[in-house]
C-alpha cells in the first residue's frame, strides 16, 4: 500500500507552483492523484507545468497526436466531437477535481474529441511523453496512472454512451 503524501511545511506551503513544492502542493490537492505516494507524486512534477486557457480556446483536436493530459483546477471543458447533420456536439463537460485526456497514454496516442475551454480555466499540464518512458522505467507509476486513466475512459465511454442513446433512442416491442 501507497505510503500517504506527507503535509507540505507551512513555509513551503506558501511556495509558487513553479517551484517543484508548489507543484506538490497543487498535485496533491487533487482527486486524481489521491493515494499515490509521495516518490509518484515527486516524478510527476518533472513532466507538469501550470497552463491557463481562455474562455474559447481549442485546447487539442480530434485526429491530432496526443502527448499531454490536464488536471483541472478550475473551470470548464467541453469535450466535443463533429456528427455529420449536427455539428460539433458536445459529449461531456469536464471541470475542476477532473482529468482532461487520456489518448496519450494508449496507442496509437491520437486525440478521440475536440476539448475548448467554456469559461476561463486553469489546469496543470502534464508531457505524456516522457511520463510513458518514465510509466515504462517505473512499473508501480505506470501501474498507477493505467488503472487511473482507465477510470477516465470508463466516464468518457459512458459518456457517449448516454450521448448516443439521447440522439438515437430505440423504441422496445415487445413480441
Amino acid at each position: 500500500m501507497n505510503a500517504p503524501i506527507k503535509s507540505i511545511p507551512p513555509s513551503e506551503a506558501q511556495a509558487t507552483p513553479t517551484t517543484t513544492a508548489g507543484m506538490i502542493g497543487l498535485l496533491i490537492k487533487h482527486p486524481f492523484l489521491k493515494g499515490m505516494s509521495p516518490h509518484q507524486v515527486r516524478l510527476l512534477t518533472d513532466c507538469a507545468m501550470v497552463e491557463n486557457f481562455k474562455s474559447g480556446e481549442l485546447i487539442f483536436r480530434e485526429g491530432d497526436p496526443a502527448n499531454r493530459f490536464y488536471l483541472i483546477l478550475e473551470g470548464k471543458i467541453a469535450l466535443q466531437s463533429y456528427m455529420d447533420g449536427r455539428g460539433m456536439t458536445v459529449v461531456q463537460m469536464v471541470g475542476a477535481g477532473e482529468v482532461l485526456g487520456w489518448s496519450w497514454l494508449f496507442p496509437p496516442y491520437f486525440w478521440h474529441f475536440d476539448a475548448r475551454a467554456v469559461e476561463p480555466t486553469e489546469a496543470v499540464f502534464f508531457y505524456g511523453t516522457p511520463l510513458r518512458e518514465e510509466c515504462e522505467a517505473d512499473h508501480e507509476l505506470g501501474y498507477e496512472l493505467y488503472k487511473r486513466m482507465a477510470e477516465v475512459m470508463v466516464k468518457r465511454l459512458q459518456a457517449t454512451r448516454r450521448q448516443l442513446l439521447n440522439l438515437n433512442p430505440v423504441p422496445y416491442k415487445s413480441s
